[in-house]
């Protein structure tokens, strides 16, 4: 058997809703170039919810497959990333719900940085993303999606209040409160946030794979 990588298409750069015209023809595996587009920011407002990274995954991996089979009602009245980003939120919320308890912080989660020519500087920047991870785990729940939107995932203002349904005033005093709470505790070591939540090529593939099998392509 063939792995996936083998035989699914290469991203050519055209744009999302491009991309949604053609799967909906019938070209159904270009959904896998979305996916790749947009895997580590589900994973990260998944991680964000959650805050376990198995559920996370679990979470993106069931929002890809609603968000497929409901592929004919995106109008493009949105931003195809923001519309998925909402189904995503709405997956992991509705997975809070359904098990009625609290998700901890997996022990030993994958934090590590990437690949740098200086072990001592590599194994510095891991350990000070796994600290800022659990802080941001323990920020409440609005300030730590905010948090996540805008300083991982580096979505701006704007984005972020329309993937919230919220306004941007909001999202500006929400990232706020949250970057006090974290600077309290972590000072200068909230600059790290662009590598917390690590997601891996390994990750990305696992979820490729998962998706496209319980979609039958």
């Amino acid at each position: 058997m063939r792995a996936a990588e083998d035989v699914l298409p290469e991203d050519d750069g055209v744009s999302d809703e491009v991309l949604v015209d053609r799967i909906l023809r019938g070209q159904k595996l270009l959904f896998a170039v979305l996916m790749r587009r947009y895997n580590q920011r589900l994973f990260r407002v998944a991680r964000a919810i959650i805050r376990d990274n198995h559920e996370a995954e679990d979470v993106v991996q069931h929002a890809y497959v609603a968000a497929y089979d409901n592929l004919a009602s995106y109008r493009g009245g949105a931003k195809f990333g923001t519309w998925l980003t909402r189904i995503t939120i709405n997956e992991a919320y509705g997975r809070m719900r359904k098990n009625k308890r609290q998700f901890s912080v997996l022990e030993g989660g994958d934090s590590s940085s990437v690949s740098n020519s200086d072990p001592e500087a590599e194994a510095y920047r891991s350990e000070l993303a796994t600290l800022l991870e659990g802080h941001i785990d323990e920020l409440a729940e609005n300030l730590r999606l905010v948090f996540v939107l805008r300083e991982v995932q580096e979505l701006n203002t704007k984005e972020t209040a329309v993937v919230l349904d919220t306004t941007e005033e909001v999202v500006r005093i929400r990232l706020h409160r949250a970057r006090q709470q974290l600077q309290e505790r972590l000072s200068e070591a909230v600059i790290a946030a662009p590598e917390a939540f690590h997601f891996d090529g390994e990750r990305c593939d696992r979820i490729l794979r998962n998706v496209l099998s319980a979609l039958g392509l």
